[in-house]
């Protein structure tokens, strides 16, 4: 069992997004709470509550790290500067790393804050920077038009949540023949010819 001086308040920090992480992986988010977690590190419920205001906060922190994680395994991919090709890179990248951590991904979307509560602003620039890789693969896409290029980012950012989402689910089949990956492509190759179009006609 440990004991509170085994750890440092940032190694007992990773030590408790580490078991939320691996609870929400075996059993959802409905199975997380502050005993689960402390009985997996030894240490007791209160503990969490000097690093975390709370479940919430705790679960903020767990998405944050998830969102770097995408986001370094974004960042690995090369940009030509072709937005097609980059943003269908990209978009792959994003589908491997869905695969590989589908429970954590969820979770992004899935955890709610109560009414009334707003997301710090720490949150949103761990969201900025992630989109932030996407957006500079559409800028060549929108040249000299910044808020363009981030508008777009959020727009394909949701589409993508959306496909994937159906395919978490099972319920992609009711909407198209299409795999995940086919119906991607065709988010990503359509959009961007879209957007070559409308700038086209301007």
């Amino acid at each position: 069992m440990a004991r509170r001086s085994d750890h440092s308040r940032e190694e007992l920090k990773e030590l408790i997004l580490d078991s939320a992480a691996d609870i929400v992986k075996q059993e959802g988010l409905a199975a997380l709470t502050a005993r689960r977690v402390a009985d997996a590190i030894g240490y007791s419920p209160g503990t969490l509550y000097n690093l975390f205001a709370n479940l919430d906060d705790l679960v903020l922190h767990l998405n944050g790290r998830t969102l770097d994680h995408l986001r370094d395994d974004l960042a690995n991919v090369p940009l030509s500067g072709n937005a097609k090709a980059d943003t269908g890179a990209l978009a792959a990248a994003y589908l491997r790393y869905l695969e590989k951590q589908p429970a954590l991904w969820q979770l992004l979307f899935d955890h709610k804050l109560p009414d009334g509560a707003e997301l710090p602003a720490w949150y949103a620039e761990h969201i900025g920077q992630t989109l932030s890789i996407l957006e500079r693969a559409l800028a060549p896409a929108y040249v000299n038009n910044t808020a363009g290029a981030e508008n777009a980012a959020r727009i394909l950012w949701a589409s993508l949540h959306g496909i994937c989402s159906l395919a978490s689910s099972g319920k992609l089949p009711v909407v198209s023949s299409q795999t995940v990956t086919e119906m991607v492509t065709t988010l990503v190759e359509n959009f961007i010819a879209g957007v070559i179009a409308n700038k086209a006609g301007d």
